[in-house]
């Protein structure tokens, strides 16, 4: 007897001591437990997570349960929801566990009885709603999800209407079109929302790879103002719409409305110009200007439009190309009787400079616009900035004149006046590009080394371009000849003075055959070309570049240019429609993505 006890005595020490050493010392239950758990060791893992469970429910109840699915212990993965139930009974995403698990165990009814039962359980209670949404979405059930924002929203009678919760659910469950609906119909429960949605909506447009968003949201709106049409907040977004796709006809029409129905001055219409011309739509622009002038003399706008009107001409004018004489003097016409209308001032200072380089660049009446740029420097009231504006300009007179020397001491004088503006850095760059002009390629190199650093974006980059081009074409030959000849030809092409430019453009090309300018010349060429109004001439020389020189730094500028002309000046919509979308293909890395495809869609027949 005394031998049987001994041995079952034996036996429990013996028990107790594995016991012990099942959990090493220093490890807690919670790091054993995740240890088993990362190693698949659900089985050992489980008997810690026991532990972990009573000292932390929330924390330890996942991974908990995860043990007991992996182990396929489907009773004892029940028994430990409906547990955890009782202990949170205010948790919805555990019934929702339970749904999962009945599923796991496939009984998909039994688990879709159960998500039904949660979400006809809710009460008006937000932060109940929210919670059980998150947790639909959580697993990707977002029907589910969807139902109980819609639910809440009924539930709470309008206190709340998780418009945006509802919209994400939509967003992710591929209903783009319920998911605009959401966020424009948010602006009904609150219109100060606007700003909100904009921000959301262009981060789902530049998300969007089918390029159908914005399609999408255009169509919401036309609907919802047809049905409100004295709601002003949907007009207000259809016109941000227009706006992010450069639609700027859409955005002029639009805005004209807004204008008249909300009783404004022309504020919007006067931004909605100047935006247009940056983005060279001037007959937009002009549009956009007139309308506010058509307001009267007594309206506040009404001599900012009327310069910006004359100014948006001149660039409609310049910058096309295919002008003629009359045009221009027709132009300088129109100065003449704004400038008689609204006098000589700090108003209309901006009129005097644009008539000056008129005069200068493109009547060659260089005396004329140098004599008016002084008169403008010495009005008074003006903007420092704006005299060294001025002061640039005609720095720039004396350029196309010849008068270089002059020109660099004006440039210069504006530098150290701005030395940490960006006027100040523009000047150093007409400073450099001077050089450039003059064949000083070593001084002008280095003053484009400073401007590399600068803030700027558009300095630097017109800075980089023009040393790229300096570098390049310096170090690979023994002389700088072929360099020198082009500068000549761009300070000619700066001078207007186009048929100079061409003859030492062909003879470049001729003394230098295959050589590494080539493409820019070509590229001079066709601007010129297309300057002048000679499309088809401007189209064979981007035509070759295209073929001859794709991958150049060139390439992408050429075909865009190339597509533009075909559309616009030699009509030829089907060419044009193949290059854009070549050009997409191709480069789509390319500043003109944006632009090109929007050409692209319009040459397609999109309902734009």
């Amino acid at each position: 007897m005394r031998i049987l006890t001994s041995l079952l005595l034996f036996f429990v020490l013996a028990g107790s001591c594995v016991k012990v050493q099942a959990q090493p010392a220093g490890q807690s239950a919670t790091e054993l437990a995740i240890q088993y758990m990362n190693t698949g060791e659900w089985d050992k893992a489980i008997v810690y997570f026991e532990k972990y469970y009573n000292q932390d429910p929330y924390g330890a109840f996942p991974n908990y349960l995860k043990c007991f699915t992996m182990l396929k212990d489907y009773e004892g993965a029940e028994k430990l929801i409906k547990k955890h139930q009782k202990k949170f009974p205010g948790d919805p995403s555990i019934r929702i566990e339970l749904g999962t698990l009945y599923e796991t165990m496939g009984d998909a009814e039994k688990g879709k009885k159960v998500y039904s039962d949660v979400v006809k359980s809710l009460k008006p209670d937000i932060n109940q709603i929210n919670i059980t949404g998150s947790a639909f979405m959580n697993r990707q059930m977002f029907s589910y999800a969807e139902e109980t924002y819609v639910e809440g929203r009924k539930l709470l009678k309008g206190a709340y209407s998780f418009s945006f919760e509802l919209a994400e659910a939509y967003a992710q469950d591929g209903k783009y079109p319920e998911m605009v609906s959401e966020y424009i119909d948010a602006m009904e429960y609150n219109a100060a929302m606007l700003p909100n949605i904009q921000t959301v909506l262009q981060n789902k447009i530049g998300n969007d790879l089918s390029g159908n968003m914005s399609d999408l949201i255009r169509q919401a709106l036309l609907r919802k103002i047809q049905k409100n049409p004295n709601v002003s907040v949907y007009s207000e977004l259809l016109y941000w719409l227009f706006l992010q796709e450069k639609d700027f006809e859409s955005a002029y029409i639009q805005a004209k409305s807004l204008d008249k129905r909300l009783g404004e001055s022309g504020d919007r219409l006067i931004s909605l110009g100047r935006l247009c011309v940056s983005n060279g739509e001037y007959e937009t622009a002009v549009n956009c200007f007139q309308t506010v002038i058509d307001k009267g003399t007594d309206n506040s706008n009404y001599i900012t439009a009327k310069i910006e009107l004359i100014n948006s001409v001149n660039y409609k004018i310049t910058n096309k190309g295919g002008y003629t004489q009359a045009d221009l003097q027709k132009l300088d016409q129109d100065y003449a009787s704004a400038i008689g209308e609204l006098g000589k001032n700090a108003s209309t200072a901006s009129l005097l400079r644009g008539r000056a380089h008129l005069k200068a660049f493109y009547l060659h009446q260089t005396q004329d616009a140098i004599d008016l740029l002084n008169e403008t420097i010495e009005l008074p009231n003006l903007r420092t900035a704006f005299i060294a504006e001025c002061k640039l300009e005609l720095a720039d007179v004396y350029v196309f004149d010849g008068q270089v020397w002059d020109a660099a001491l004006l440039y210069g004088q504006v530098d150290k006046d701005f030395k940490n503006d960006a006027i100040g850095r523009e000047a150093k760059f007409r400073n450099a590009r001077l050089s450039y002009y003059m064949g000083e390629f070593d001084w002008a190199k280095d003053q484009l080394k400073v401007l590399k650093a600068a803030t700027s974006q558009l300095i630097s980059n017109d800075a980089l371009s023009l040393g790229l081009l300096i570098s390049d074409n310096t170090n690979m030959d023994t002389t700088s000849d072929a360099l020198l000849m082009y500068s000549r030809a761009d300070l000619l092409d700066f001078q207007n003075k186009d048929s100079l430019s061409l003859v030492t453009l062909d003879s470049l090309l001729k003394i230098f055959p295959e050589h590494s300018l080539t493409d820019e010349v070509w590229f001079k060429k066709a601007m010129i070309y297309k300057n002048e109004g000679k499309f088809a001439e401007a189209a064979k020389y981007l035509q070759d570049i295209t073929d001859k020189y794709p991958d150049d730094i060139l390439g992408d500028d050429a075909m865009y240019q190339l597509a533009c002309l075909n559309e616009d000046q030699l009509n030829d919509k089907e060419k044009a429609k193949t290059l854009f979308e070549t050009f997409l293909t191709k480069y789509p890395g390319s500043l003109f993505v944006v632009d090109a495809r929007k050409h692209f869609r319009a040459l397609r027949g999109d309902k734009l």
